[in-house]
């Protein structure tokens, strides 16, 4: 089953320029899930899932009705690179996209997400990467009822 265009969940990477190690620096990665989270209290759009690595992020992200998935991203790049006052560029200038099409295809990126720590080898236990949303601490939003398989089993 294809996702219908009321599907607005996304699986994004998006890499630091000349895969600079930005966010090996813990402050770093802190500034960017704290606008993550800014973001998210403001509504932009639902935070799933997503870790900070040292190169590079993946979110799963459900954009507000008003805000495309490009406008998010640039809310994240654009906001990030503000804050961070660097002299050099911070990304590289385009990012990869998925739309999550189903129930499956969002845990399979949800535990995607969570397992890039670990086959990083930054952590033994997804759980233990604090730039994580599976950090105990981590606020995320939860899966779209849309996804939900008992509201779609006529569908199957």
């Amino acid at each position: 089953m294809t996702a219908p265009r009321t599907f607005r969940t996304f699986f994004t990477t998006a890499v630091t320029a000349h895969r600079r190690r930005i966010f090996q620096v813990d402050a770093n990665a802190n500034l960017l899930i704290q606008l993550l989270q800014e973001h998210r209290n403001q509504s932009r759009f639902s935070l799933h899932a997503y870790v900070v690595l040292p190169d590079h992020i993946h979110l799963l992200l459900t954009p507000a009705s008003d805000v495309t998935i490009e406008k998010a991203m640039q809310l994240i790049k654009g906001g990030f690179s503000f804050r961070f006052k660097s002299k050099l560029p911070v990304w590289q200038g385009s990012f990869t996209m998925h739309r999550v099409e189903n129930d499956r295809d969002y845990a399979t990126h949800l535990n995607y997400i969570h397992a890039n720590p670990v086959h990083a080898h930054l952590c033994i236990y997804p759980d233990e990467f604090p730039f994580s949303s599976a950090f105990p601490a981590a606020l995320i939003d939860p899966m779209p009822s849309y996804f939900d398989h008992r509201s779609q089993s006529a569908d199957r």
